[in-house]
């Protein structure tokens, strides 16, 4: 007794005769159809190079085409001439021109051989399939199909509307539980037989004719029938991605095959010349003799699936940019901006580079130039200081400078001037730090000698953009660390605020700050923004900062002196 290969051949017909060989070199016949859509004169040179070899036979063809009866009827023919050219064979094994085995054919005829009433196929109810795409489960065995999705998909859609929408409902033969599973399966003579051979065979290929992807169904359902132990697997390893379409197997994919102990392995490559030649030339039996496992490469599939649906944390590409609120982390790595420090403090940036360690650049959404650190024009991942290159895409010039700089800490300073175009991005991202002294784009006006009429129309500006920016990081979908304090309020008490920001960028440190970056004069200040009130417009971004006295030299009353006992 031995095994029978049942071959479903579309394309690729070279390596579907290399494979049909290795089967009959182990003894195994082989039946063969041959996809209808292959035109003659390619289908009789293919049946030619294999007329030679007594062990391969050609079934009637039939038209083919995915998620419709003809892969059935294919299956259907094939494995009737097998039954009855055939008498030795017990088991009857389907697989495609693109499957390959994996181990030493003998290895599947012992296998089976210590199983002889077994059937493996996958078989499971509609309730406990997780695999099932495109909304369609129990559905597709209620509802008619006789359009092609794949080819008349806009026909597929609406007559599935049509049908919900007049609540027709097919009855499924009685008897019948339906059930679905991998469309590879290996059937016992007595099971396969007994579905070919039943008399109410007309009514099923009749119902399930209708049926969306018979081929994953129509076995699936019938061997609950027939057969008296089933082992609800695929003996073939066909791993399948998110959406629905079998993962191809390459060259580089030999070992992760070998690892799998499975019998027989879809889809290869056609072109994956060192996975047919360690494979099909391999009679020493390589692969340990040991039950099949495809679960112990799953770990590796899941992953794929991930990286391929979700990439990796702040990586952008060109096929695979997300939509909206879909990214798998905005940016790779945490960074800070700052927003009034460098107008109030003198040389803030070189000291908090020389607290935290971390790069800390100037203002790099500037509308001249971007102000990287050092005064670098040119930063890792060849991101050039152009402001015209950089407003191009603001937002994917930040995520790539995170990116392309990842293991270092980035700062930046933003204002009310910069390019307003990656607030929300920065407030939506959890690797945002943002501390903002809100009024503080005064200070330069302050100090600028400008006409006063002027100032007063760019603070109207500033104030206007920056109050725009405060929205955007108070919103409900605003997911970064924010601190916001009013100008007043961080210069009355400079020292803790800043200890919290160091303390964030610089936990390992954990040492308390001695001094803070000097601050500049703000004498005269408070009166600056009193005129611009005076003038008619309201610097309220500010918080309640005092009107300094008119007398600014004038001399303080002497202290009463007091005696300590």
């Amino acid at each position: 007794m031995t095994v029978g290969i049942v071959l479903l051949v579309h394309t690729a017909l070279n390596r579907a005769e290399q494979v049909a060989r290795h089967w009959t070199n182990a003894g195994c016949p082989v039946v063969i159809h041959v996809d209808k859509n292959v035109s003659g004169p390619v289908y009789r040179a293919f049946e030619k190079s294999l007329s030679d070899n007594r062990m391969v036979l050609f079934s009637k063809r039939h038209r083919c085409e995915w998620g419709t009866w003809g892969i059935v009827a294919a299956s259907q023919s094939a494995s009737e001439m097998m039954l009855a050219e055939f008498a030795d064979v017990r088991h009857v094994y389907l697989a495609s021109g693109s499957c390959l085995p994996l181990r030493p054919v003998q290895e599947l005829i012992d296998y089976l051989a210590a199983r002889p009433r077994t059937d493996f196929i996958e078989s499971a109810t509609t309730a406990d399939v997780p695999w099932t795409v495109g909304g369609l489960d129990h559905e597709r065995f209620t509802l008619r199909f006789p359009f092609s999705w794949k080819n008349s998909r806009f026909l597929f859609d609406r007559y599935v509307e049509l049908q919900r929408r007049l609540g027709i409902k097919r009855k499924i033969p009685a008897g019948l539980v339906p059930h679905m599973g991998s469309q590879w399966w290996c059937l016992t003579r007595q099971t396969l037989s007994a579905i070919l051979q039943d008399p109410e065979r007309t009514h099923y290929d009749r119902y399930f004719k209708r049926v969306w992807i018979p081929d994953e169904s129509y076995y699936q359902t019938l061997a609950r029938l027939y057969s008296s132990n089933i082992e609800s697997r695929s003996l073939t390893l066909s791993k399948f991605d998110f959406q629905g379409k079998p993962h191809i197997f390459y060259d580089d994919h030999l070992q992760l095959l070998r690892r799998s102990d499975c019998f027989v392995a879809r889809k290869i490559w056609p072109h994956a010349n060192r996975l047919y030649q360690a494979f099909l030339s391999d009679t020493s039996g390589s692969m340990k003799k040991t039950e099949p496992n495809p679960g112990k490469i799953d770990r590796i599939f899941a992953k794929a699936v991930d990286r391929r649906t979700q990439g990796r944390p702040g990586l952008y590409m060109q096929s695979r940019f997300p939509n909206y609120g879909w990214e798998n982390g905005i940016t790779s790595n945490p960074y800070s901006m700052f927003q009034g420090f460098t107008e109030l403090f003198e040389n803030f940036e070189d000291w908090l580079s020389k607290t935290t360690g971390s790069r800390v650049h100037g203002h790099i959404f500037a509308p001249e130039r971007v102000e990287f650190a050092d005064g670098q024009t040119l930063i890792n991942g060849a991101l050039c200081d152009s402001a015209k290159h950089r407003d191009y895409a603001p937002e994917a010039f930040l995520t790539s400078l995170i990116w392309n700089t990842r293991g270092e800490r980035q700062c930046f300073q933003f204002g009310p001037e910069d390019n307003q175009k990656v607030n929300e991005l920065i407030a939506r991202d959890p690797n945002a730090q943002i501390s903002v002294i809100t009024g503080a784009w005064a200070v330069p006006l302050f100090k600028s000698n400008r006409n006063f009429a002027d100032l007063r129309k760019e603070a109207a500006r500033l104030q206007q953009i920056e109050s725009a920016h405060l929205d955007v990081l108070r919103a409900q979908y605003a997911k970064a660390r924010i601190r916001i304090w009013s100008m007043a309020e961080f210069v009355e008490a400079p020292m803790e605020p800043i200890q919290t920001i160091i303390d964030e960028i610089a936990p390992a440190s954990q040492r308390r700050l001695t001094e803070v970056p000097t601050m500049v004069d703000l004498t005269g200040f408070g009166q600056f923004l009193q005129n611009l009130k005076n003038q008619g417009m309201h610097p309220y971004l500010m918080g309640d900062f005092p009107v300094e006295p008119g007398q600014i030299n004038m001399q303080k009353p002497a202290r009463k002196p007091y005696l300590v006992r």
